[in-house]
């Protein structure tokens, strides 16, 4: 993963998602996400950043939560002929099954496409 493949995917959930300012971005503390071109595109978009504290894996559990289900529900479970297939199936997992299929416990039960609606 690299500085410039994060800014990327940045701008990709900033125009998908048509944030507001004062969105708070959170991730570890990893070297991409606290690089000034990073931190930079935050700010220009009126974004708050929020990190993890120093070696402690709880304060990202959700996502921590999402990887282990993506490793056991698609990845060990598939075997992928090229990067082209695994970045479509990954794709697919995520916009297709995950956000608007799956029903998560911690949200009650309900999708997070659902529940991403009734929190806008």
């Amino acid at each position: 993963m690299t500085e410039e493949l994060t800014q990327r995917a940045l701008k990709m959930a900033l125009q998908q998602r048509e944030s507001k300012p004062g969105l708070i971005v959170h991730s570890d503390r990893g070297v991409k996400y606290r690089a000034q071109g990073y931190q930079d595109l935050l700010m220009a978009n009126g974004c708050r950043s929020s990190m993890s504290r120093q070696a402690n894996c709880w304060d990202n559990a959700a996502m921590e939560s999402f990887f282990s289900r993506l490793k056991l529900e698609l990845v060990y479970a598939g075997h992928f002929k090229s990067v082209n297939q695994a970045k479509a199936e990954v794709f697919e997992y995520v916009e297709v099954f995950y956000n608007r299929v799956r029903r998560h416990s911690t949200l009650g039960y309900i999708i997070p496409a659902e529940y991403e609606r009734k929190c806008a």
